[in-house]
């Protein structure tokens, strides 16, 4: 079977948008397959993109197609620029409806109780998110964009990574991403994650889902992060909230149609000094639905003389209630308004108006551009694209909304009157004060919110992630560049090859061994002694190693070696052969001052300690919990900075350490006095840590300056850890070493 339609022989690169279900949905009538436009917010913000010819949307249409019918959908489809992916009924009932909708969307949004751990669903999930990548391997081309959707396909960018490991991969998630807490519930955590970082950018609705998942990707992966970029694997995975919009105008524009109109009159008919209160939802538990008629009957029990002047109109999508939790949703549902309006109602009043069935998009435009009062309160929600429909639908700048703080919305419509769902009171409250907020507090909120969306609209959200996913995969390939093995590996070689008159600046810690729970367990391995012992073998080499260590500790251990010391960041100092050296006029009167107060950071931190050196006190966080460490790390920076400047004193935050020493210690400034009177003709530095920074800032230009680890450095290069190190330097020394080197790696 020929499964390509799409032609792409002559684009050099296209956008992929795959996602669980097509912009189109497929009906049978009759034997006949119809294709109709689907009304979803993503179909809509991403059309521009897959309507443009260089594009391709990846996904399910919509129904199970029988084999001998497969060639007939994908021809069709491929002249929309569509590429379907066919899943059995089996697939859909265990990879969406249960893996999708009974582990993920209730653990997502903080309802785990409602979680069903099953294998068969994860094993589905599993296969159906491969099939996706073998549907996607059809239509991509090396250097396509690929752009992600949602949480059904979570472990698809790490598929597809492996497939095409130089790929451009973005991801977006449309629902929240929970707490480490919740989140480590589930049993596969690991490996949806591992999935997750195959993308290079990760997108969410609010910096909250962010925070989160850095958080967990951090305490359940062997990764690092810096601010919102994870490290894994040499690759930078770059983690940003980017709110998603609406199509504003279409929204704005439909009020003043003549359909629209016509509804409007046929709903305003008769209720002109009725107040409307409008909500509209899809059949969900994180929706918020009961809490919300609770509050209503709260308002008409507290507030009577609203009895008679409001109106709630509830419009609730039908969702899956052939669902136990669903159904029994919907039936407390009609229980409650049932109840609520026999106990309300008179002969030409009702308080709430339910339809439990979807509405043309003219009549939600009626409804939204008539109702007063726009009450959005689900209990958990990544965005929330009905409170934007309502305030782009505002023409007139008029109307209140009601929204919960628990919607990614709150996080950009804060003159909304916002509500914790939770709280009854609160929201009952909210209507009271909406249902006499003055015209112009309604036009000051309503203008401030419309401005907002308007510029923020569906189409910003597009062309901000996707300039952001080139931004990112720009700064990998800069970093590329600047990884020093292969061919800079090779120029670094032949420069040292061509030079009689060489000085190598070697850090310890973090650059010549890997870092340990315990300091004193980062003693030199007798490997590291055989590659020191064949650098200095060579009577052109001058071997540097410069440290923060005391001078104690490098005298023990490198102290029979034809190498030259700098311990303490500069304080101490030995040629080979002679006696160690303090720096001149350096004092430690300070310590007692500053001990005292690490001290109590001490007591409150379990698992750091503090070691003193001669001109140096260093607090040490690599044992105790992660992130307790980092915040008392920030505690530390905030409240002793000044005293430490005062004392004349450098804090100096590193690698889990913070070093508070004297402000003429430097590696810079040792590493220039080693050079006084000397002019080496090849320079090589490497270091991992902030203080290393200061000799890559000093030295000529034509030095060879490395940093161990890949973020943001004065240095030319960089190497991943300190096995890349060991391998340079193994690469410098004879060929014929190197390769037995090799060999016993």
């Amino acid at each position: 079977m020929a499964f390509i339609y799409v032609d792409t022989s002559n684009t050099s690169m296209k956008t992929v948008i795959i996602s669980n279900r097509l912009p189109v949905k497929i009906i049978e009538e009759n034997n006949e397959y119809i294709y109709i436009p689907s009304e979803g917010g993503l179909a809509t913000g991403l059309g521009d993109v897959y309507k443009n010819g260089n594009s391709v949307w990846v996904g399910w249409p919509g129904i199970e197609v029988p084999e001998h019918r497969q060639e007939e959908v994908i021809q069709k489809l491929s002249e929309l620029n569509l590429y379907p992916v066919f899943l059995t009924q089996e697939e859909i009932n265990l990879y969406y409806e249960g893996f999708s909708n009974e582990v993920l969307w209730p653990v997502f949004h903080y309802l785990v109780t409602y979680a069903h751990y099953e294998q068969s669903y994860w094993d589905s999930y599993k296969s159906v998110n491969e099939k996706f990548a073998k549907s996607a391997m059809k239509v991509l081309n090396r250097s396509d964009k690929i752009w992600i959707q949602d949480y059904q396909l979570l472990l698809l960018p790490g598929i597809l990574r492996e497939k095409l490991p130089n790929s451009t991969i973005g991801f977006f998630q449309h629902i929240p991403f929970p707490s480490y807490e919740i989140f480590r519930l589930i049993p596969w955590r690991e490996e949806l994650l591992n999935g997750l970082i195959g993308a290079d950018l990760i997108g969410f609705h609010t910096f909250d889902d962010v925070r989160h998942f850095i958080s967990t990707a951090t305490r359940l992966l062997p990764v690092n992060s810096s601010s919102n970029v994870l490290t894994s694997n040499e690759r930078q995975i770059v983690v940003e909230a980017f709110p998603m919009g609406i199509d504003f105008e279409k929204f704005s524009g439909l009020t003043s149609t003549i359909e629209v109109k016509k509804e409007v009159d046929y709903f305003r008919g008769g209720k002109e000094d009725m107040k409307i209160i409008l909500s509209i939802d899809r059949l969900d538990y994180s929706k918020g639905i009961l809490e919300r008629l609770k509050a209503m009957e709260l308002l008409l029990q507290i507030h009577p003389e609203y009895i008679g002047k409001i109106e709630l109109f509830m419009i609730v999508v039908p969702s899956r209630d052939n669902v136990p939790q669903y159904s029994d949703l919907r039936d407390q549902i009609d229980q409650f308004v049932g109840n609520l309006n026999a106990r309300y109602r008179s002969m030409n009043w009702i308080p709430v108006n339910y339809f439990y069935r979807s509405f043309p998009i003219e009549v939600l435009s009626a409804l939204y551009s008539s109702a007063d009062i726009c009450l959005v309160t689900p209990m958990r929600d990544g965005m929330n694209l009905v409170s934007k429909e309502y305030v782009a639908s505002r023409n007139e700048n008029d109307g209140v909304l009601i929204l919960s703080e628990m919607a990614g919305a709150s996080k950009e419509l804060t003159d909304a009157l916002i509500v914790n769902p939770n709280n009854l009171g609160d929201i009952m409250a909210a209507i009271v004060v909406a249902l006499n907020m003055p015209l112009e507090e309604q036009q000051q909120r309503m203008k401030a919110m419309r401005a907002t969306i308007e510029k923020f609209n569906v189409k910003h959200w597009v062309n901000n992630f996707i300039l952001r996913l080139n931004e990112v995969k720009d700064s990998q390939k800069s970093l590329l560049t600047k990884h020093a093995v292969n061919s800079i590996n090779e120029f670094i070689a032949t420069k040292y090859a061509q030079t009689n008159d060489r000085v190598l600046f070697l850090d310890y810690d973090g650059t010549l061994v890997d870092f340990t729970g315990n300091i004193d367990d980062a003693s030199p391995d007798p490997e590291l002694y055989d590659l020191i012992e064949n650098l200095v073998l060579d009577k052109a080499n001058k071997v540097v190693i410069i440290s923060g260590r005391r001078n104690e500790t490098l005298e023990s251990w490198f102290g029979h070696l034809k190498v030259d010391l700098i311990a303490e960041h500069g304080a101490w100092q030995k040629s080979y052969g002679d006696k160690w050296n303090s720096l001149p006029l350096l004092t430690d009167q300070w310590k007692h001052e500053i001990k005292s107060q690490l001290e109590t950071y001490t007591d409150r931190t379990p698992g750091s300690f503090i070691e003193e050196k001669s001109y140096s006190l260093v607090w040490h966080y690599r044992k105790a919990e992660e992130g307790l460490g980092e915040l008392r790390a920030n505690e530390i920076v905030s409240h002793m900075k000044i005293l430490a400047a005062d004392k004349g004193l450098q804090l100096m935050p590193g690698n889990k350490v913070i070093e508070f020493k004297n402000m003429e210690v430097n590696k810079g400034k040792a590493a220039l006095n080693w050079l006084y009177d000397k002019n080496p003709d090849f320079i090589l530095a490497l270091g991992d840590d902030h203080t290393d920074e200061d000799i890559f800032k000093v030295l000529p230009d034509d030095a060879f300056t490395i940093k161990v680890g890949n973020n943001i450095s004065e240095a030319k290069y960089y190497l991943n850890d300190y096995k890349e190190v060991r391998k340079l330097l193994w690469s410098l020394v004879k060929e014929e070493l190197y390769a037995a080197y090799k060999v016993h790696i």
